[in-house]
């Protein structure tokens, strides 16, 4: 560890002080919207009433007494999130002054943070060449310094072969057991095969993928003749960056990649959060949080309107 890189201690204190604190003040305690669907369990059944939402009915119930039932629910005040956190090479990457993982760090520290001083659990899972170590969900302070001192100090992973995300969403597939909310951070520069893992722990739990990215993996500005290294394989190429036919090859492939990845995002069924090395991160807490809300309203009126069933909408 050099001199310029801040304790665990010192970390976590610029945080509460610069990033939560502006939270604190922007969300107004609403930490629910950013955390959305987590913290509850399932408490009763009963009949349909007119003010009922309809997202709530149980529709085997319904079909079996052929009365419209819904699900109740009571908020779990022990709630237990999980950070399954890449840390392949491809995550020291940073064209700036930051790297991906540093800013994977912060987003790590804010979280844990918020949802510890909820008295709420926070563990996470490290994956480099593979799921080498996994830290207990546990609440509190210490703790969150605890998670974060490991992450300090590990050291830079090796370049020994593509990144396989699927090995660490199959492992937390069988680890975590209880409903949680799981926050997926990497910069998806993976073998192909993670999709479906991914979609099955979204079946089971509230998946957010945090997904790390840096300006120049988008566009490739006029650098000259520069050499680049493959983060994942360790093969170095020589690229003349002065030719502005390649930079257009570079942007058509990236932008493609883009469409693809955010593509099979959704079809897992997750939703993500996108977090640039050269962004700020309260900001895109933010922008995370109004999304929500607006999917949050959209879908209430979608199943409030056409979409109700004609026996309900009589029932209504």
């Amino acid at each position: 560890m050099t001199n310029k890189t801040p304790t665990a201690e010192q970390l976590l204190k610029r945080l509460e002080w610069t990033v939560l604190h502006r939270l604190d003040g922007l969300l107004q305690g609403d930490y629910r919207t950013l955390l959305r669907g987590a913290g509850m369990d399932l408490a009763d059944l009963r009949e349909y009433q007119h003010h009922d939402d309809v997202r709530h009915i149980d529709w085997n119930v319904t079909a079996r007494l052929q009365q419209p039932h819904v699900r109740v629910f009571t908020e779990d005040r022990e709630m237990s999130a999980w950070f399954l956190l890449d840390l392949s090479p491809s995550m020291d990457f940073g064209s700036g002054e930051q790297r991906k993982r540093e800013v994977s760090s912060e987003f790590v520290g804010v979280l844990a943070r918020v949802l510890t001083r909820h008295g709420n659990r926070v563990g996470a899972m490290l994956y480099g060449a593979g799921v080498d170590a996994v830290i207990p969900a546990r609440g509190g302070r210490h703790h969150v310094l605890q998670l974060l001192h490991t992450l300090q100090i590990r050291p830079e992973a090796a370049a020994v072969g593509p990144t396989r995300l699927h090995e660490l969403l199959e492992s937390a597939d069988r680890l975590v057991r209880r409903r949680s909310t799981i926050f997926v951070v990497s910069d998806f520069i993976s073998e192909t095969g993670w999709e479906k893992p991914l979609g099955m722990l979204a079946q089971r739990h509230e998946v957010v993928a945090v997904r790390m990215l840096d300006p120049l993996e988008l566009n490739l500005p006029d650098l000259g003749l520069i050499p680049i290294t493959d983060a994942e394989t360790g093969e170095q190429l020589l690229v003349d960056t002065h030719d502005a036919g390649f930079r257009k090859r570079f942007s058509r492939i990236a932008a493609q990649r883009e469409s693809d990845l955010r593509r099979s995002l959704a079809h897992a069924g997750v939703d993500t959060l996108e977090l640039s090395t050269d962004g700020d991160l309260v900001e895109a807490l933010m922008r995370f949080t109004d999304l929500r809300k607006r999917r949050s309203h959209a879908s209430g009126a979608a199943h409030n309107g056409n979409r109700l069933p004609a026996h309900l909408k009589r029932a209504a």
